[in-house]
């Protein structure tokens, strides 16, 4: 698995399915479940790194009504992290183009089921439940030197 392939995968989403998550994601899980385990897990590690990059104080300030205002302000630490996926959902150079243009992020959009695409290809492969952890923490507030 390397980008090429990531970002072909992610462009198997079926947006004509919008209102259905698990119906957006089907093409991918499917596609990515006939692959080795190993893709799967890279495929987790290339997830994670895009979401990493835009873990940063200037994209949570530009996600819409929940936007990061300040640390005295209650901000969505999850809210944040289903918005950032909104951004690699809709492809290369979308993301590409937020990453380096904050402003321009989708205002308040979420899409949290791309982050069950590795597991839930894994479990169909396998049969077995998935235990696998990237090393790569996309979790909100992980990229120290994005909130600097």
């Amino acid at each position: 698995m390397n980008e090429i392939e990531f970002w072909k995968l992610i462009s198997k989403l079926n947006w004509d399915e919008t209102g259905d998550d698990e119906a957006v994601i089907e093409p991918v899980v499917n596609a990515l479940a006939k692959m080795d385990n190993e893709d799967i897990f890279h495929f987790e590690e290339i997830l994670a790194q895009k979401l990493f990059a835009l873990d940063t104080m200037a994209h949570a300030k530009e996600i819409g009504d929940d936007a990061y205002v300040s640390d005295e302000k209650y901000f969505s630490p999850d809210s944040f992290l289903y918005s950032r996926c909104v951004v690699v959902a809709n492809g290369k150079a979308f993301f590409e183009e937020i990453l380096a243009n904050p402003s321009e992020f989708p205002k308040d959009m979420e899409f949290e089921a791309i982050l069950e695409i590795s597991s839930s290809a894994y479990e169909e492969k396998n049969d077995d439940e998935w235990d696998y952890v990237s090393p790569t923490d996309y979790e909100s507030f992980k990229n120290v030197a994005g909130w600097k």
